[in-house]
C-alpha cells in the first residue's frame, strides 16, 4: 500500500475530557486507503525546531468525507501544542502506516482497552459490526470512560473496570477479562498499557483463543529505519512500526 503525505486542515478539536481530545483532518487521501490498527505520522507545518513526527493510532476515517480522527491525551508538548490548534491550522500527516489487524478471522470478537488504546479498537469495531463484537474498557475513575458514547454504535454488549469501583467491576480488566473468555468468543483484539496487554494475551493463550495486539512504541521514523521501536519476538526482533503496530500474541515475547 503506498505512503501518502498530506496537508491535512483541522476540521474539529473536541475535548473528551481535561486531557483527552479528538482531532478530526481533513486528509482524502490517508482515508481511502487507511486500515484499522494502522497509524499516521503527525508534524506541524511550519515547525523547524523538530525533524520528527508523532505517531498516532487512527480512532475513525470517514472515505465519504475524506476525514481522519484521532484521539490523543495531552502528555508532552508535542500534544499541548496539538489541543491549541483550531480550524485555521493544518498539519502534515504521512500515513497510512504499519500492519493492522487481521480481519480475515471470523467468529465472535471481544475488545480488550485501556486509556489511549481504546483509539484504535473503536475504528476496528466500526468494522466488524455490533452483532458479534463486544468491548471490555477499563480506566481509573468513571469519567475515563467517556468512550461508552463513541462505542454504543458499533458493539453488541460494552463491559466496564475501574481502579476505583466508580463504575462497573472494580479493578483492571483483567478482574472480568478471565470470566468473559468462557463465553465464546473466537477472537480477542487487545491494545492499552504493555503491562495489561501482556496479561490479557496469557489469559487468551490458557483459553485457548486467538488474541491480536497492539503495541504502543515511540516511533522516529516510523518507515523501520531508525531501529527505535523495536521489540522482542519469540522468532526474531521485531520493528513496531513496519512488523506491527499489530502483533498476533504468540509473535511477541518481551512487552
Amino acid at each position: 500500500m503506498p505512503k501518502v503525505l498530506e496537508e491535512s486542515p483541522v476540521l474539529l478539536q473536541q475535548a473528551l475530557d481535561e486531557r483527552t481530545y479528538l482531532l478530526r483532518l481533513k486528509a482524502a487521501q490517508i482515508a481511502r486507503q487507511v486500515k484499522p490498527g494502522q497509524f499516521v505520522h503527525i508534524k506541524q507545518i511550519g515547525d523547524g525546531t523538530s525533524l520528527l513526527r508523532h505517531p498516532f493510532g487512527v480512532a475513525r476515517a470517514d472515505k465519504t468525507q475524506g476525514t481522519v480522527d484521532i484521539i490523543y491525551r495531552v502528555v508532552g508538548e508535542f500534544t499541548r501544542t496539538l489541543c491549541t490548534l483550531t480550524s485555521a491550522d493544518c498539519l502534515s500527516l504521512l500515513g497510512p502506516l504499519g500492519r493492522g489487524f487481521d480481519l480475515s478471522v471470523g467468529g465472535k470478537a471481544l475488545l480488550v482497552g485501556g486509556g489511549t488504546g481504546l483509539a484504535p479498537l473503536l475504528f476496528l469495531a466500526s468494522h466488524l459490526g455490533p452483532d458479534k463484537t463486544d468491548v471490555l474498557m477499563g480506566g481509573r475513575t468513571k469519567d475515563e470512560l467517556f468512550w461508552q458514547a463513541l462505542y454504543r454504535p458499533f458493539v453488541h454488549h460494552m463491559f466496564m473496570t475501574t481502579d476505583d469501583g466508580s463504575l462497573g467491576t472494580p479493578g483492571t480488566v483483567m478482574a472480568l477479562l478471565p470470566s468473559l473468555l468462557c463465553k465464546g468468543y473466537e477472537r480477542v483484539y487487545v491494545c492499552g498499557p504493555s503491562p495489561m496487554m501482556q496479561a490479557a494475551a496469557h489469559a487468551c493463550e490458557t483459553h485457548h483463543i486467538e488474541c491480536q495486539v497492539s503495541l504502543e512504541r515511540y516511533m522516529a521514523c516510523g518507515l523501520g529505519a531508525c531501529l527505535s521501536c523495536t521489540c522482542k519476538g519469540r522468532e526474531k526482533r521485531l520493528k513496531v512500526c513496519t512488523d506491527g503496530p499489530v502483533f498476533w500474541s504468540r509473535e511477541v515475547s518481551a512487552w
